[in-house]
This record gives structure tokens, C-alpha cells and sequence, in this order.
């Protein structure tokens, strides 16, 4: 491709296409984005995981739909894990692509190092909210959660609402820094999927994505591994066709005016209920963390 220029090290999506094959696919690695989104909230270590793929999984879903509105991916269950949310939001003409994250956690459950995604989660469903800006209606699939981890039950809602043949593999992990006590979050993921309404061969989806779900995750993490070279490693028999990477930032859309709006409608006495010894209802926002101050004069 004429003036192509490769894509960056980390918070980006790369669209790609396999020719002649029918079957296109999308890479997503988040550096800043995802260390931004998941520093909110304290979580162990395989909780933080957890979140971190959602996090993966809306933007893969999100910049495939080119949603000029929200995505939310959504887990609700009955484990330790029992909440964790990811809103890919469009560009609009004065915020990038972006992302936010929440995950919520029972910090008195005792399940060990290294409990498995289904001792984490329990049981419960995945939720994928689509909300356009402009046009069209808004759209939820719910399918229940796999034992298997997230990467699955997103298979799963593609086959079920979409009927279309879906590979996805998604991977987290913490980054040590020299000097730093905690550690930064890391995230990838890679979705292969058939066209829908083009031709392909008798074996082209079982070949292609036999390639691709042999992606290891230090692959999808690694930095220093370049987003094309990764697929090239993987499709290196096949015609691969690349279009420009797109951007990914941290996001978060809350805003102290909205709340002031939703507290109009209480009574006052009901605000004053919420509010702090100085008169001043706080609000911290579990997304970003930013503590919004409404005074008594805002909602009067």
C-alpha cells in the first residue's frame, strides 16, 4: 500500500483482510489506554486479567461495527468477579476513539494464586450493549458466561446473534516497571471472522483459523513485536491486506453536569441526605476516578 505507515507500538486496532479468502480480522494491542483504564481500582492479579480482556474485546467489537456511539461489554455473575464493564466509545469531532473500564471484586474472597476464570466469575452472562449516536435503535445480545474465560463467550453471542464463524483470542498481563510499586496493565487481542456475503473456499475458515489461534499472548502484548510482523507470522502462506491502524485512547464521558441534572429531581431534603458535612454531594466516578463536587446552588 502507497505511503502506508506501520502501527504504533501500543493503543491501537489494526483492520486487516485476508484476500481472495473471504475472512477479514482485527488486532488490538493497548499500552497507556488499557495501564490508564485499569488504574482505577485495586484488583488482584487474575481479576485485573479478566477486565483487562472486556477492555480488549470492546474495542475489537467496537471499531469493527464503526460505532460512532457507545459499546459496552458487560459481565454480571454471581462470583467473587461479579461485575466488569468496558464502554468503546466512536470518535466524535472533538474526542477520539477511546475506552474505559470497571471490574468489581470481592476483596474478602479466598480463592488462591491462580484461580481459573470460572471460580472468579461464577456463573452469570456477557452482555454486549451497542448504543449508535446518530441513527438506528439500540441493540443488546446477551449469552451466558463460558467457564472457558471471555474469549469464548464472545464466540458464543457471534454465533448465536450473528451466525457468523468467529475466532477470537484476547490476553492481559501486568508490566514491571523499575521504581514502580504496582505494576501497569498490558492488553491484546485478535478477532478473525467470515464476510458475510462473500464466497470462500470448502476449507478456507478451518485453515485461517487454525493459523490464527495459534497466537500466543506474549505475541499479542510484546511491543517490540510490530502489528505486522505478528500477522505475518501468522498468515505468512496467505495474502494479507492491511488498512491504516486506528487510535485508541483512554476515555471517560461522565460529567458533573449530568449528575447535577439527575439531582434536580430529588427533593431536597433527599439531597441533603447525600451530601457531605459542607454542603457538597461528591460523586466519584468508578470509571475514571474523577470525584465530581455539586454544590447546593447547581441543583436548586
Amino acid at each position: 500500500m502507497e505511503n502506508y505507515i506501520n502501527a504504533p507500538a501500543g493503543d491501537f486496532v489494526l483492520p486487516f483482510d485476508v484476500v481472495g479468502a473471504g475472512i477479514r480480522g482485527r488486532l488490538v494491542r493497548l499500552d497507556a489506554t488499557s495501564a490508564r483504564a485499569l488504574s482505577v481500582h485495586a484488583l488482584p492479579e487474575a481479576a485485573a486479567r479478566v477486565a483487562g480482556e472486556v477492555l480488549a474485546l470492546s474495542v475489537l467489537l467496537g471499531t469493527a461495527l464503526k460505532l460512532d456511539g457507545r459499546l459496552t461489554a458487560q459481565t454480571k455473575s454471581d462470583g467473587p468477579l461479579d461485575l466488569v464493564a468496558a464502554d468503546y466509545y466512536g470518535a466524535t469531532e472533538d474526542k477520539p476513539k477511546g475506552v474505559r473500564a470497571y471490574a468489581r471484586y470481592d476483596a474478602n474472597a479466598e480463592l488462591g494464586e491462580k484461580p481459573l476464570f470460572a471460580a472468579l466469575a461464577g456463573e452469570g452472562s456477557l452482555a454486549i450493549t451497542i448504543e449508535p449516536l446518530r441513527g438506528g435503535q439500540t441493540y443488546q445480545g446477551i449469552v451466558p458466561l463460558s467457564p472457558k474465560g471471555i474469549a469464548v463467550s464472545a464466540e458464543t453471542y457471534f454465533e448465536q446473534s450473528e451466525q457468523l464463524p468467529t475466532l477470537i483470542r484476547l490476553a492481559a498481563a501486568p508490566v514491571f516497571h523499575a521504581g514502580a510499586k504496582e505494576p501497569t496493565w498490558r492488553v491484546g487481542g485478535l478477532m478473525l471472522q467470515a464476510t458475510p456475503g462473500v464466497a470462500r473456499g470448502e476449507d478456507d475458515w478451518d485453515r485461517l483459523a487454525a493459523l490464527a489461534g495459534s497466537v500466543e499472548d506474549v505475541e499479542l502484548l510484546d511491543t517490540a513485536l510490530s502489528a505486522e510482523t505478528l500477522l505475518w507470522r501468522l498468515f505468512n502462506q496467505e495474502e494479507v491486506r492491511v488498512q491504516p491502524a486506528e487510535e485508541i485512547a483512554f476515555r471517560c464521558d461522565c460529567s458533573g453536569e449530568r449528575i447535577a441534572a439527575v439531582l434536580q429531581s430529588y427533593t431536597e431534603e433527599e439531597r441533603s441526605g447525600l451530601a457531605d458535612p459542607d454542603g457538597v454531594i461528591r460523586a466519584k466516578c468508578e470509571f475514571c476516578g474523577t470525584v465530581h463536587e455539586i454544590g447546593k446552588a447547581t441543583v436548586s
